[in-house]
Order: structure tokens, then sequence, then C-alpha cells
């Protein structure tokens, strides 16, 4: 009998049913460290997805990208290859660091590409960012161009993005 009456069942009880609803809660409203997890599908080659997203992040060097307001600054290009991207921004403001990933696979006859990014905060204490770990992607894909390109398709969601629903890439 795991919720008798005896011995203070009824707290006992009462404790494991707050346990399980917050546990539930925990779950299902996504990573529990502030983080993003993005799939995009370009009908353009690899090649040009990379060379588009390198040139981006080089252009957004310095903190000249943030005078209007927004984080389109500070990122810095670890390593890169046509298949493998790594980088690192820091927010203006707080000077948050976070580590970018991008794995870039080629399909259908090495024509179009498949995108798998990551973004995550180095901070071990964040939980909430308020969709920046999805900006410090999506502003990257937006600010090069790719968001035009032909085939774009992105796929994620607030379970695999911190907060993703309520990003403001203007802001953050």
């Amino acid at each position: 009998m795991l919720c008798g009456t005896m011995n203070g069942g009824a707290a006992h009880c009462f404790i494991l049913i707050f346990l399980a609803v917050g546990v539930t809660e925990l779950c299902l409203a996504g990573p529990l460290h502030a983080q993003c997890k993005v799939q995009w599908y370009f009908g353009i080659p690899c090649q040009t997805v990379y060379e588009s997203l390198v040139l981006q992040i080089r252009q957004w060097e310095t903190m000249a990208g943030c005078r209007q307001g927004g984080q389109r600054c500070l990122y810095k290009l670890q390593s890169a290859s046509v298949h493998f991207i790594a980088a690192k921004h820091i927010s203006p403001l707080k000077k948050y660091k976070d580590s970018l990933h991008f794995r870039l696979v080629p399909y259908y006859f090495f024509t179009f590409c498949h995108v798998s990014a990551m973004s995550i905060s180095e901070t071990w204490y964040v939980i909430k960012d308020h969709g920046t770990n999805y900006c410090n992607l999506y502003n990257l894909i937006e600010g090069s161009g790719l968001t035009e390109a032909r085939g774009y398709k992105e796929i994620t969601s607030d379970f695999l993005c911190t907060q993703r629903s309520s990003a403001n890439c203007t802001v953050f």
C-alpha cells in the first residue's frame, strides 16, 4: 500500500503526487539547461551553406553589429570544415558565452544540404534564456540570407529550444 493511512500516509501520498507532477512538468517544459537544437533543410549544396555561415560569423565578430541593439555581434569562429562549424557567441551586455555547432550533411546527390545545429549556454546555472540560444543560430541563418534559399525549412520546438516560442531575435 503506497499511500496508506498509517504513519502520515496522507502526507506521504501528497508529497509523491507533488513530485510526480513537478517532474512531469519539467520533462514537458524542455531542456533543463538553456540550449537549442534546430534542423534546417536547404535546396542548395552544403558548400554554399558553409561559405555563407562562415562569412556571416566573421562579419559579426566585432561589436559593430550590436550598435543598433540586438546581439548580431561577438561571434567567434572556432573551427570550420565543409561538414562542421564550431563557433562561440558572447552576449554584449552580460557577457554570457554560448557554444554553437553546425553539422552539414549533403543529400539528394549532394545538391541539397541538411544542417543540424546546436547552441548551448556555457554558464552551468542558466535554465531560461528568453530564446537566446535559438537566436544565436537563427540570426546567422537569417543574416547570411539562407532563410531565402531555395528549399529552406526549419524544424525545432520549445522542447528542443529553451523558450523558442517567446524568442525575439531582434533583441537576442
